[in-house]
């Protein structure tokens, strides 16, 4: 089994966003306005887009989105393989300080990688949010 992560177009985000995310809803509902300003990586296994992440790197600051791995093959190390190399390209790029907006269930896989929770929640189509973000030290 061959994986290997490269940097990919937003359109090539799309489609894993919505099926893994957003099931119920149509393709433009996981389009973000800055999909055209962020970076954007995909984690291939073998020819297959497994898992992707959006990075908005904006001054000091970066925002991962959308980290999205295809439901058969989570579990297997890709998600995190993925979230790995887009806050080592935000540190390469002189980030300070890396955050996300991270589904109530998904609080403690965050954790594993020094993000902590801050006072921020919200609610978006009946789904929990709390913001999570990690200092960088470069």
């Amino acid at each position: 089994m061959s994986t290997s992560i490269t940097e990919i177009t937003p359109e090539q985000t799309w489609g894993l966003r919505q099926r893994v995310m957003w099931p119920n809803k149509p393709l433009d509902y996981v389009k973000l306005s800055a999909d055209q300003h962020g970076k954007h990586y995909g984690l291939w296994q073998n020819d297959n887009l497994v898992s992707v992440v959006s990075l908005f790197i904006n001054g000091h600051e970066a925002q991962f989105r959308k980290l999205a791995t295809e439901v058969i093959e989570q579990g297997n190390g890709f998600g995190s393989s993925l979230l790995s190399f887009a806050m080592e390209q935000a540190q390469a790029n002189g980030v300070k300080k890396i955050w996300c907006n991270a589904r109530l269930d998904k609080i403690s896989f965050y954790k594993d990688f020094g993000l902590e929770l801050t006072n921020e929640t919200y609610e978006k189509d009946g789904v929990d949010y709390v913001i999570m973000e990690k200092a960088i030290m470069n």
